[in-house]
């Protein structure tokens, strides 16, 4: 660009400031003689022909000659370069993968099948009896789990087990793209049934797709699909039934053991002491005491009674005396034996005491065991009710037409991306060259 003269003001203040203006004055108008003798030069060296305006035909009268009658535009090497470059980025790839799909791609026939899983659960026996069930809810979490196990290794193992994988996917290895490789490693058949096998997900639905150049193989892979996934399901729910009456079973067990414990001290103490239950024994020696207490009483009425009636010495007077004195001897002798006196060590009284604190161990041992073998049977019931299980709502399908590969849909998306790819290119060489110049 040329730079601006410097105000009037500026210029007779700064001498320099004048030289450099009145250089850039001076380049400035030879630029413009420069640029006028060239137009000169061209206009000399083309034809000068008058153009007839549509309006002047017929009239005899020729329009006046304004502007020169340009050459006709010739090809550039940078014409014949884009060309060149279409061509060989675009047409030809183009060209070439419309052959394959056409003639080498083989055709591919899809089985699809749908399912999700369902968890049915009863509240009670009663419900049950009723007929008051909860209807089958889904199992958003188990249908992840089998959308995950879908795409795993140990499925694609268990299937190439029962079905021969790389046989099926193999049957045209002129399809390169296509087919599988036949290779024996397991994560190569495990890449190719990602590509064969497409799951799709909506609100714990399992759609999916197999593919297969037979029809018959691809709806045999998806019933084994279907089988495997319901087996995985039942191993789910034995897990599951396992780790909710694990610790139930582990109650239920110590309980049993208690009991057991318990139950053996009891006829260890029977056998040991040579008595069933030492309470009875204990209620008869009272009612003996009782009965003797009364007859004590009855016997020493009588004897005041005899003694206020019969003058002294009277032999009955003695013997109602002495009979007093027996039946005495004979309450004092049963106390000691439910140990109102000094307990011998083995009295009745401790034999009582260590009896019950046995009977009290095992009530509790056998209301342990009540309460555990009830929630036992309450943790099995309720692992039977959670029982979970597979809802195929469409089954696996035989294909009678051919769907894949989507030909025309393939080319489409090759081309474009290509055309693309060319376009962008060609818009870069071309913003270069302009900056060039």
């Amino acid at each position: 660009m040329i730079p601006a003269p410097a105000p009037a003001d500026e210029v007779q203040d700064d001498p320099d400031a004048t030289a450099v203006a009145k250089v850039a004055q001076a380049k400035a108008l030879q630029a413009r003689k420069l640029r006028r003798a060239k137009m000169l030069r061209a206009l000399n060296k083309s034809e000068l022909t008058p153009v007839q305006p549509r309006w002047a035909a017929g009239h005899g009268k020729a329009f006046p000659a304004a502007f020169p009658e340009l050459p006709a535009a010739t090809p550039k090497p940078r014409h014949w370069l884009v060309l060149f470059s279409f061509l060989l980025i675009v047409a030809l790839p183009t060209l070439g993968t419309a052959w394959y799909l056409w003639g080498r791609a083989a055709d591919q026939y899809a089985s699809y099948v749908g399912f999700l899983v369902r968890s049915e659960q009863n509240d009670s026996a009663l419900d049950a009896l009723s007929g008051l069930t909860k209807l089958a809810q889904n199992s958003g979490s188990d249908t992840d789990i089998l959308y995950k196990f879908i795409q795993s290794q140990s499925l694609v193992e268990e299937v190439a087990k029962k079905v021969d994988l790389a046989a099926i996917w193999s049957k045209h290895p002129e399809d390169v793209m296509f087919s599988y490789d036949g290779s024996p490693q397991i994560e190569d058949l495990v890449r190719h049934w990602n590509r064969m096998v497409k799951i799709y997900y909506d609100e714990g639905m399992l759609d999916l797709r197999i593919l297969a150049y037979d029809p018959a193989d691809a709806k045999l892979i998806a019933d084994v699909i279907l089988a495997e996934s319901q087996k995985r399901l039942d191993e789910i729910n034995a897990v599951a039934r396992q780790d909710s009456m694990k610790y139930a079973r582990e109650d239920l067990d110590l309980a049993i053991e208690r009991l057991k414990q318990a139950r053996q001290a009891v006829s260890a103490f029977r056998s040991k002491n040579q008595i069933i239950d030492p309470n009875s024994a204990t209620v008869e020696q009272a009612g003996i005491v009782a009965t003797l207490q009364q007859q004590l009483a009855e016997a020493l009425v009588q004897l005041d009674m005899l003694r206020v009636n019969a003058p002294e010495g009277d032999p009955r007077i003695v013997q109602g005396e002495l009979r007093v004195n027996s039946i005495r001897e004979q309450i004092r002798e049963q106390r000691n034996k439910v140990g109102t006196d000094q307990i011998e060590a083995a009295a009745l009284a401790e034999i009582v005491s260590q009896f019950e604190a046995i009977q009290v161990d095992r009530q509790f041992a056998e209301e342990s065991y009540t309460a555990a073998l009830a929630a036992y049977d309450s943790a099995r019931a309720s692992a039977e009710r959670r029982a979970l299980y597979l809802a195929a709502y469409v089954r696996p399908t035989l294909a009678t037409m051919a769907e894949y590969p989507h030909r025309i849909r393939f080319l489409v998306v090759v081309s474009g991306f290509l055309l693309l790819i060319w376009l962008l290119g060609t818009m870069f060489y071309y913003g270069s060259r302009d900056r060039r110049r």
